[in-house]
């Protein structure tokens, strides 16, 4: 009888495009451990050793294959000197920008993530995993949030996406009806110092012991942008930061939720090895646009199935896209964003033991 792969051959078979024993399981709880901890969430999303801990305890207990680490979406933009709140009960929020308008950017400084809180906690929290676990388990250590989402937060979301659409031109704009060029160069300005802090920060996970590094976009996405706003604004970035990292070894995941679906293909071409996907995008046509190409990291909805489903639910959510995007390989399966802190146990070890009895490839 031939041995079961351990998580980490099984991972990076399906990386590589080849087919593993079975599904690998990515669970993205870092809410969830915090729930766990008993500690106050501000607290622990400042704690690189409590949230080293609670990640090591969950994997004790769920046994699944890959880690994403990170305290939210909030820590290079605190960093950058953005106004940031620790909730209780959920994870941080910027409520604050760093500059108040584009005429502001030589402001900025890029953070040195070994100096810069929370940057250091977050660094801590995967130095000591990769110590612990990292011969065992598939360690994701996430770079925060992609250049497009940064710059964003930096400027103040409002702000960014008012002159994000006066530059495109569907905002008034000069007329004509044609976008604003000089307010273009500004925003590109502030995308490219942007993509210098995430690609920084990115490094520095993969030097703290990570396997994989990975940014999250979903303010791109086409429930925020216009298809043509992602193309211009944020294609360009996300594909020099892969390649920047490819050039050193460094493979990227790229997370964009919601329904990703009319970009799916333009997010393979910037040629990230991972594209982390929701409940909300269409299985069918991600596979087309995915297969041989890029490995599908998602889409089971964390709410609506993993927090308030029963385990019933899990497991049909769970055959359902093993089934479809599971299917040749290019899978791992998981939520498709962070699941709420107060997922039942249950119902996670119910996804993972859905993966073990239906995501075997003969």
């Amino acid at each position: 009888m031939t041995q079961p792969m351990t998580s980490l051959e099984r991972t990076r078979t399906v990386l590589a495009g080849g087919i593993p024993d079975r599904v690998p399981v990515d669970l993205h709880n870092f809410m969830m451990v915090a729930e766990d901890s008993g500690m106050p969430f501000p607290e622990f999303f400042q704690n690189g050793e409590a949230m080293a801990e609670g990640q090591i305890k969950a994997w004790r207990e769920f046994g699944h294959d890959v880690l994403i680490l990170e305290n939210g979406t909030a820590a290079l933009a605190e960093a950058c000197g953005a106004q940031v709140e620790y909730m209780e009960g959920s994870a941080p929020v910027c409520h604050g920008p760093a500059i108040r308008s584009l005429d502001d950017l030589d402001k900025l400084k890029v953070p040195d993530p070994y100096k810069a809180f929370p940057l250091t906690e977050n660094l801590k929290t995967t130095r000591i995993v990769a110590q612990e676990i990292g011969d065992k388990a598939f360690i994701i250590g996430r770079a925060d949030q992609g250049p497009f989402s940064l710059a964003a937060m930096l400027l103040g979301m409002e702000e960014f996406l008012l002159r994000l659409a006066q530059a495109d031109g569907a905002h008034g704009g000069r007329r004509g009806g044609g976008g604003d060029p000089e307010l273009a160069k500004k925003l590109h300005r502030l995308l490219e110092f942007s993509l210098a802090v995430t690609t920084r920060y990115a490094y520095a996970q993969i030097e703290a012991g990570a396997h994989m590094t990975s940014i999250g976009e979903s303010l791109s996405g086409p429930d925020v942008c216009s298809p043509k706003s992602y193309k211009t604004f944020e294609w360009s970035y996300a594909k020099r930061m892969v390649e920047n990292l490819k050039a050193d070894n460094i493979q990227l995941a790229y997370h964009i939720c919601g329904d990703a679906t009319a970009i799916v293909p333009d997010m393979v071409e910037t040629g990230a090895m991972v594209l982390e996907l929701d409940y909300k995008v269409d299985m069918p046509a991600v596979k087309a646009a995915t297969r041989g190409r890029a490995t599908v990291l998602g889409p089971v909805d964390p709410s609506g199935v993993m927090a308030l489903g029963a385990p019933s639910d899990v497991e049909r959510a769970a055959r359902e896209a093993i089934d479809i995007l599971g299917e040749g390989g290019g899978l791992i399966l998981g939520p498709g964003c962070a699941l709420p802190p107060k997922t039942p146990p249950e119902n996670v070890h119910t996804l993972i033991e859905t993966a073990r009895k239906y995501g075997v490839y003969a």
